[in-house]
């Protein structure tokens, strides 16, 4: 367990540490897991990565359902790509999250329990193939703003991995454009777009 995650409420409360720990925050230092912090940082980090996580992984679902039914074998396989993408985000996030001091498998049964949470975007149904190209690039293209803004953050290990995620979206988000553009090219919006499989 990371040093501080269990600190006696005393160290929990010291207000020079949390003077201490603000000024390097004020400084645009990184918290390292190691480092001092207070519980309700720890506990607010925990809860926000352990939900970008969650939401990684549910994403990853309807898109997931689509691979074997996508037009064309260039689709299925950029559609696993973003698949594969969005679970090893997940992850790493979980990873980050378990530096402070919550084990995976306790995540997981959160999530599984109700306990966790995760962004209600992904219950939206993909019914059709148009669904999921035009629900996965509004849901890029929003992620790569979240994402330059949380690879700003305080908390080392949740902000290394932005700039690589921010590539990858990029790259996806190109692909998904493609899939858009390719309709008009292939045959009128209204087949494609509104028959369900």
């Amino acid at each position: 367990m990371p040093v501080g995650a269990e600190e006696p409420k005393a160290a929990a409360e010291n207000p020079e540490l949390l003077a201490q720990f603000e000024a390097r925050i004020a400084r645009g230092e990184k918290i390292e897991p190691r480092d001092w912090m207070p519980a309700a940082y720890r506990k607010q980090l925990i809860r926000m990565i352990e939900q970008h996580a969650h939401s990684e992984i549910i994403g990853a679902l309807p898109e997931g359902t689509w691979i074997t039914r996508a037009p064309g074998f260039r689709r299925k396989l950029a559609l696993m790509a973003k698949v594969q993408d969005e679970v090893g985000h997940a992850q790493l996030l979980y990873s980050a999250a378990e530096t402070l001091g919550k084990s995976r498998e306790e995540m997981i049964n959160d999530l599984i329990n109700g306990k966790s949470k995760y962004s209600n975007v992904f219950n939206y149904p993909a019914e059709t193939w148009a669904d999921v190209a035009v629900i996965g690039f509004l849901i890029d293209a929003a992620a790569i703003v979240n994402q330059v803004a949380n690879s700003k953050g305080s908390y080392g290990p949740y902000c290394r991995p932005w700039n690589g995620f921010v590539m990858k979206r990029v790259f996806t988000s190109s692909k998904v454009t493609r899939f858009l553009f390719g309709w008009q090219r292939e045959r009128p919006c209204s087949g494609i777009c509104y028959n369900k499989p």
